[in-house]
């Protein structure tokens, strides 16, 4: 069975070696944070550090940070999981394996919430300056919540059946947020809190939210799960919990979660907001201050023994790296079910997620043809961004399953690889110029506004990739340094980037027509330009998140010999993806230096940290 609450999993985790306890004071300003992300990167323990400096809440991170440990701790259901995916696939599995199927029933009943009378996270009060004043980044602006769990109902619909509860970020102080009275609210597009805040505005209603933190481990997975539209995350909780997820009613306000650790009480006006952020982000950067929601606190509520868990936001990866791993363990079966046609998708970790989609799929238009190309796969394309939150990605690599069976997503450089060998840039490249991209992603023309690009890719191998660099490359001026970062994948420096926000480059222009009567890159049909070759081609990390993070396909994507035809755009040679940092860009994530020599010296032979970070 799983835990009911943060205190039994803790209490586990530490009896099995799984949990190390930090004694030594240290401040949630920096300190902690930078402490748990060392933590994470070592693959170490989760993390309950007891006394926190100017905070009487002990707090545990890196709960998650590892995939086996989020195994571990929902162990007893993941079996459970897997049958009910697999009647959702087939349900005549149930005939072949009738004994593993006769236990879908009894979770099942884990889905509906069970109501209690004794809440023990209504034991206490408290207000927002006393909870931790957790801050990750030097530049952020603010405390922040970074595992919230944010609670809504539809106006029209009240109840759990038509709830939502999702991750999105709450400032906690800073900015011009009245002390102890406003939390900022800051949701991205196509959240399910939008629905409820549009329908709440149309009724011109205030929107009641509570914010859980802490709780059943399994409503913080709950929170962050891409589920289909209508399934209450409240069910998947209890589904992954092994138990009803207890909610307990209070007068005039939402129900609110019987084992959480905290939870915040308010309201959200319907047309008001204010300035949000600075805050360290999954890209990588900072999202800049903007004008969002913000709740008005009525009540804040704790448990007695309450545990404030957290973890940093940053560039991949991080903690949310195990999230997504395990999500894909949970869910990859299920895709295929959703989109017809399709075998694996992959949005990629290390490029921040939405800008970078891999997908694998099947082209069956024309089997009879003598030679494949992208029909099917264009088709599979258009349904992928029309997906949920895979809407948001800016680039989708799509293979066709037929041309290499035993190709996967996951294997990043043998899928680039594939696609390398076989892109005909006249025909295969389809954007989308003028749409909806990642609120988080600064690369675009306007906040929440960017553009696409569908590379789909089928039929033999065209060409075969370089490795070594070309023999007698030379430069126009401003450009040199050029790198192999794979096969087939060359970086080239170039100088600072000047452009305006949504336009394009003529210094880009210049450097494509200096290539353009030469065939100076044979076998490298990809060039990035970008402001530090070393860096992009030192990991293939890098070389994910400076390619796709910094660019933006509409401005950023240009071509050797390049040419339009009936509005499609092409080239003739080699693919050029300007991944410079442009002026409008927002910040890279950095570390404090002080904090981190702090942290050095606590880590030291015999020191609190030692073997640790």
């Amino acid at each position: 069975m799983g835990y009911r609450n943060l205190q039994q999993c803790v209490v586990d985790l530490e009896q099995r070696g799984m949990l190390v306890r930090i004694e030594t004071p240290l401040d949630p300003n920096l300190e902690i944070g930078a402490v748990q992300r060392r933590v994470y990167q070592k693959g170490g323990p989760a993390l309950l550090f007891t006394n926190p400096l100017s905070c009487r809440f002990p707090l545990l991170g890196n709960l998650f940070g590892t995939l086996e440990r989020t195994r571990f701790i929902f162990r007893d259901t993941l079996d459970d999981i897997r049958r009910l995916v697999e009647l959702k696939i087939n349900p005549f599995s149930a005939l072949t394996h009738p004994l593993d199927s006769l236990r879908a029933p009894f979770a099942a009943w884990h889905l509906l919430p069970a109501t209690s009378s004794n809440a023990a996270m209504l034991e206490c009060r408290t207000t927002l300056s006393q909870l931790p004043q957790l801050v990750s980044w030097p530049m952020d602006g603010g405390a922040f919540i970074t595992l919230p769990q944010v609670y809504t109902e539809n106006p029209a619909k009240p109840g759990f059946g038509a709830s939502n509860l999702g991750m999105y970020r709450v400032q906690i102080s800073g900015n011009r947020y009245e002390a102890d009275k406003q939390a900022g609210l800051h949701y991205q597009i196509h959240r399910g809190i939008g629905s409820h805040h549009a329908e709440a505005i149309a009724r011109g209603e205030l929107l009641r939210v509570n914010i859980f933190v802490g709780g059943p481990p399994a409503m913080t997975v709950a929170a962050v799960m891409p589920l289909p539209e209508g399934m209450p995350e409240l069910s998947f909780a209890g589904l992954l919990g092994g138990q009803r997820i207890a909610m307990a009613r209070l007068p005039g306000q939402l129900p609110v979660l019987a084992e959480a650790d905290f939870c915040i009480c308010g309201i959200v006006h319907p047309h008001k907001t204010l300035p949000e952020g600075p805050f360290g982000d999954h890209l990588g950067y900072y999202s800049l201050a903007h004008e969002f929601p913000y709740i008005q606190v009525e009540a804040v509520y704790h448990r007695r023994d309450a545990i404030w868990p957290f973890t940093t936001v940053g560039r991949p990866p991080q903690e949310d790296t195990s999230f997504g791993a395990f999500i894909h363990e949970l869910t990859g079966p299920l895709i295929p079910t959703v989109v017809p046609g399709v075998k694996e998708v992959h949005a990629v970790d290390a490029a921040g997620v939405h800008p970078l989609l891999l997908a694998i799929a099947s082209e069956r238009y024309v089997p009879y043809a003598s030679v494949r190309q992208p029909q099917e796969l264009l088709t599979i394309a258009n349904a992928i961004l029309g997906q949920g939150q895979l809407s948001l990605a800016k680039y989708l690599f799509v293979a066709a399953q037929e041309d290499a069976p035993d190709l996967h997503t996951h294997d990043i450089p043998a899928f680039l690889k594939h696609i390398l060998e076989r892109a005909d840039w006249r025909a295969n490249l389809h954007f989308q110029t003028a749409t909806t991209i990642d609120t988080l992603d600064y690369s675009g023309s306007a906040l929440n506004e960017g553009s696409k690009v569908v590379i789909a890719v089928a039929g033999p191998q065209r060409r075969t990739l370089g490795c070594q660099m070309p023999a007698g490359l030379d430069f126009p001026s401003g450009f040199g340094g050029a790198e192999v970062c794979l096969p087939g994948v060359l970086a080239i420096r170039g100088p600072q980037s000047g452009q305006g926000r949504g336009e394009c480059d003529t210094v880009m222009d210049d450097f494509c027509r200096y290539y353009k009567e030469r065939d100076c890159f044979d076998g490298f049909p990809l060039i990035v330009v970008c402001d530090d070759c070393h860096f992009t081609t030192a990991t293939l990390n890098n070389f994910l998140w400076v390619t796709f993070t910094r660019s933006n396909p509409a401005t950023d994507v240009y071509g050797i010999g390049s040419e339009s035809r009936g509005r499609h755009w092409g080239c003739r040679g080699a693919l050029v993806i300007d991944a410079r940092i442009k002026p409008f860009h927002a910040p890279p994530l950095e570390d404090d230096p002080e904090v981190e020599r702090r942290i050095d010296a606590l880590a030291v032979k015999g020191g609190p940290l030692e073997g640790l970070v």
